[in-house]
């Protein structure tokens, strides 16, 4: 399977989507159903509870009895509605991370209530390009307060279909800042799997996009995706990687195999720190990430470490590298922007 090709199918009987490129799966979206309350993205109107001191934020009460941690609350009264947006998913037991920054998402632009501002996306470098999408973003504007982000997609896109998205984006923007009083309510529920793959990879426009209700299995998604709930990760040369998430962190062990040899080292651990990023993604894990690569010299660190750091350039989610720990071991802190796939399938939270 040569090429990017989105697939938009179910797995495991829930709603999911896939990028697979030049046969490989880059990501994966699954609809965490019950096990979470509120996936992020998700827009709701809370109450702000009380502070924490020495933590420099403040519990808000949120729908149906959940909780979210806020740390923007300068301005803000405790007793008061607030709008806030979900930032991350929690770890079992502690409170959704929130932030009043909100971004409405579509496929070509995001308004932004509280960062004024027209901007083009930087990937666009065409100037001709850039000024015609800066008139549409002014014209679209006009009037408003918000800010607004011309998104990579609009480059390829109609004028009037680019209009036709930011009318509809700045409406509901303006519609739902607007509704702060109350009690706490959902006020935008987070896109579906297939919602967000159709938004979030339309850029670079996907050689093809496959549907239906066996689209997993006709494009060996499911194969691919029932291979993330094994902990062992199979490397070029007879090496492996195991990643085993328990609760304080995620713990990450690399194996030459049978050849113990240096050289036999390095290739598995820079084979696990190429893939590394990818396999996180794909199982959903954040938070403390310890690495415990196979014994090798000193003197090869420096090579590795550049591995590493390439292999993380560009990754979505906010990582955090943290380096080589006195035990030899590299550590990095990831943003847990997805629930954990396994955690997901088991219908609920540990």
């Amino acid at each position: 399977m040569k090429g990017r090709v989105v697939v938009l199918g179910s797995y495991r009987g829930r709603e999911a989507a896939a990028l697979v490129v030049d046969g490989d799966l880059t990501d994966l979206l699954v609809d965490a159903g019950e096990a979470a309350a509120f996936a992020p993205g998700a827009i709701l109107r809370g109450v702000l509870d009380r502070p924490m001191k020495g933590q420099g934020g403040a519990f808000v009460k949120l729908p149906g009895g959940e909780t979210g941690f806020l740390r923007e609350t300068k301005g803000l009264a405790p007793g008061r509605p607030v709008i806030v947006q979900v930032a991350g998913f929690a770890e079992p037991g502690k409170a959704l991370p929130l932030t009043t920054r909100v971004l409405f998402k579509s496929r070509y632009c995001i308004v932004t209530p509280a960062a004024p501002g027209l901007n083009i996306s930087r990937r666009i470098r065409d100037e001709d390009a850039r000024a015609r999408l800066s008139a549409l973003a002014e014209a679209g504007m006009a009037g408003s307060d918000f800010g607004l982000i011309l998104r990579s997609a609009a480059d390829l896109a109609e004028d009037d279909e680019i209009t036709a998205d930011l009318a509809g984006t700045r409406a509901l923007a303006e519609a739902v800042m607007a509704d702060r009083a109350g009690a706490p309510e959902l006020l935008v529920a987070a896109s579906s799997p297939h919602e967000e793959a159709c938004r979030d990879w339309a850029d670079p426009a996907p050689d093809e996009v496959a549907e239906g209700a066996d689209a997993f299995a006709r494009h060996g998604v499911e194969e691919m995706a029932d291979a993330l709930l094994d902990p062992v990760v199979a490397l070029p040369g007879g090496g492996s990687m195991a990643i085993e998430p328990t609760r304080a962190l995620v713990a990450v062990d690399v194996n030459t195999g049978a050849d113990t040899s240096p050289a036999a080292s390095l290739k598995a651990n820079i084979a696990a720190a190429r893939d590394l990023p990818r396999q996180l993604r794909l199982r959903g894990l954040g938070g403390q990430v310890t690495v415990d690569f196979a014994p090798m010299p000193k003197r090869d660190r420096a090579a590795l470490d550049q591995q590493i750091r390439q292999a993380f350039r560009g990754e979505a989610a906010e990582t955090s590298l943290a380096g080589w720990t006195p035990l030899g071991n590299f550590e990095l802190q990831r943003k847990r922007d997805r629930l954990p796939i396994a955690l997901i399938l088991k219908g609920g939270v540990a």
